[in-house]
């Protein structure tokens, strides 16, 4: 894991994402691919710089949403998990985060976003869930259990299910963090 830098935080809003590419320039914490790193990474950030909110960011696959598209994440849904008592599968992002959020993004779809450790994973067992990434649960529940106010934001780069990752707009979901990332990021600072 990469040592978090003390500018990596905006007004105590610490930005993670899964890789360097999806932080697009801007520091912050690349907390690894999969929910096994992408919750320790975020736990031990939490603990260590105690932000006073995350926005994690990052691209994802979908149905039927353009590659490109943005989706502000009104829950994050873990798929991968299945048992005979309850356990828990949803975290819900800070309703305040969520308001600035959809306000900086007026053209972003809100839905609820999967997440699973595999790419094309059991979220489609999950009714309503048309868009899945690979660590938002896992980061937006570190940050439930901390106590620290978090939303996640996913460009859309592919639709579920293709297996061509020639057809994959990888790139092009980045551009478009790219893009939001300045006006998002001072928004969230108010």
């Amino acid at each position: 894991m990469k040592p978090i830098e003390k500018e990596a935080r905006l007004s105590d809003i610490l930005l993670v994402a899964a890789t360097e590419a999806e932080l697009c320039g801007h520091p912050g914490l690349v907390c690894g691919i999969g929910p096994v790193e992408a919750a320790v990474a975020t736990a031990r950030a939490i603990a260590l710089e105690q932000p006073t909110g995350v926005l994690h960011v990052g691209v994802a696959g979908a149905k039927g949403i353009t590659p490109g598209r943005l989706v502000i994440g009104t829950e994050a849904v873990y798929c991968d998990l299945t048992a005979e008592v309850p356990v828990v599968q949803q975290a819900t992002p800070d309703p305040t985060l969520l308001a600035t959020t959809e306000a900086a993004l007026p053209y972003a779809v809100a839905l609820p976003i999967g997440t699973s450790a595999a790419v094309d994973g059991p979220c489609s067992a999950h009714p309503g869930i048309r868009v899945e990434g690979m660590e938002g649960f896992a980061v937006l529940r570190a940050c439930e259990l901390a106590g620290t106010p978090a939303v996640e934001v996913r460009a859309v780069s592919n639709e579920i299910g293709e297996g061509d990752r020639a057809r994959w707009q990888v790139a092009r979901g980045i551009d478009t963090l790219a893009e939001v990332l300045p006006g998002l990021l001072a928004a969230l600072r108010t």
